[in-house]
């Protein structure tokens, strides 16, 4: 039996000062609000991994992470 994981982006609100980096590099599944701040629209599918991970990468206030569960 194989298990899919479920792989979400979360922000760390205190963090992000809403620059918009990870709507750049993933407007798939981040949309911003009206100041700029992200909103996450739905889970990471294995195809948005990679760009995800980038996602995560170039935040410059290191606000956005990747988590998964089982």
């Amino acid at each position: 039996m194989s298990r899919r994981r479920v792989h979400q982006l979360k922000v760390d609100w205190p963090n992000c000062t809403g620059r918009g980096v990870c709507h750049g590099v993933l407007p798939e599944l981040i949309d911003l609000d009206p100041w700029g701040y992200p909103i996450i629209t739905g889970p990471v599918t294995e195809e948005l991994l990679p760009l995800a991970r980038e996602a995560v990468r170039m935040c410059p206030q290191l606000a956005l992470r990747l988590t998964s569960t089982p």
